[in-house]
């Protein structure tokens, strides 16, 4: 069934538009798609707050933060046991070469994807790593997460990692012997047309004009607006990007990509993935009680779910903390990918946690209507 009615512009466009004049963030893009067509796409505001700031274009890059997550680091995961590589089960002392004392040595990609490893959700590594030789920082970064205490027992506890992920991008380039951006970029992002999404590394200007960033934070480390690099300081020292932050995209791109995703879930399509990687990476793993944890990605809450209240238990998404968001309804095929910049000038704006579900919710009730007429 094609979306052969586009969703009506107006209501939501007004929603952005007052998520500007409210201060919840600069400027946004919406991209909503039903059925593998785009149903909505929208913009609304300024890279930042100054009456002579640029506008927000649909092709403006975002900083995507954790969006990282599912869209590169398990995707490259993905990738791997897809080639039956390696499985979801093994132990990172089979996996990677070197002594792993338990607990570590135990915890396995499927532990560490559904953050139930054990592992403490975040550290400020960056105040300590950026004073090392460039070269060193990323295998100095893997070591410290090594030998930061458990904060409990690993499969006992559920608690969200960004350091996880960067022992799951150790896992990749371990059994592949390649980066994820240089992996994916040659598996997914090439094949799929998506020419802006990327990871830039520190030096994002020797590629890209800077202007086409949209801002994020006045960095108080870096003592400058951050433009063009990566938002996350522990990402920022080693070089740009890691396993949890340091991808860059468009709404367009990541529609590409979800749609690929939807459709290996579907089983329309195989050339990526087999229809059952995808599916088994999309389900909710449920090792912890009340987790609502798949393989990278998480599911709707039961209750105060940033999708809002209208996505079907069959759905994955994931949150970026510059103010990004990616949710998928698998069941019906509406996807809906928020960019934002909500971090500029300043993190401590938290508005956008009542704007998001509240969105979510226009959208979907908006679609309700367009199929039940």
């Amino acid at each position: 069934m094609a979306f052969e009615k586009p969703l009506e512009k107006t209501p939501i466009k007004t929603f952005l538009e007052k998520g500007v004049e409210t201060g919840i963030f600069p400027g946004a893009v919406v991209l909503v798609a039903f059925k593998g067509e785009v149903a909505l796409f929208e913009k609304a505001g300024k890279y930042t707050y100054s009456l002579d700031s640029p506008v927000i274009a649909e092709n403006t890059l975002f900083d995507l933060a954790s969006l990282t997550k599912p869209l590169a680091t398990a995707l490259a995961m993905m990738k791997v046991i897809d080639s039956g590589n390696i499985k979801l089960d093994e132990s990172l002392e089979e996996l990677l070469t070197g002594f792993f004392p338990r607990p570590v040595g135990a915890l396995t990609p499927r532990l560490l994807l559904c953050h139930s490893a054990g592992l403490k959700s975040w550290m400020p590594f960056y105040e300590e790593l950026t004073v090392l030789p460039p070269a060193e920082t990323k295998n100095e970064l893997r070591k410290r997460i090594l030998d930061t205490p458990m904060a409990y027992s690993p499969g006992k506890g559920v608690l969200y990692s960004d350091l996880g992920f960067v022992l799951l991008e150790w896992i990749v380039e371990e059994i592949t012997g390649r980066t994820i951006p240089n992996l994916i970029q040659e598996h997914f992002y090439g094949p799929l047309n998506m020419k802006k999404t990327d990871f830039f590394g520190s030096n994002p200007a020797d590629r890209v004009d800077p202007t086409q960033f949209a801002p994020t934070e006045f960095c108080p480390w870096r003592k400058r607006v951050i433009q063009g690099e990566v938002h996350d300081e522990n990402a920022c020292s080693v070089g740009g990007y890691s396993g949890h932050a340091g991808l860059f995209g468009t709404a367009g791109d990541l529609f590409a990509l979800t749609k690929m995703l939807v459709g290996h879930y579907h089983g329309k399509r195989d050339d990526f993935l087999k229809p059952e990687t995808v599916r088994d990476f999309f389900t909710r793993q449920e090792l912890v009680k009340g987790s609502t944890w798949a393989l990278g990605w998480d599911t709707p809450s039961p209750k105060d779910s940033s999708a809002g209240g209208f996505f079907s238990v069959e759905s994955v998404g994931h949150l970026g903390f510059t103010g990004t968001s990616v949710w998928i309804d698998l069941r019906r095929e509406i996807t809906v990918i928020l960019l934002t910049n909500r971090v500029h000038p300043t993190r401590s704006n938290r508005k956008i946690r009542q704007f998001r579900p509240a969105l979510h919710n226009l959208i979907m009730q908006s679609i309700g209507q367009i199929i039940s007429n």
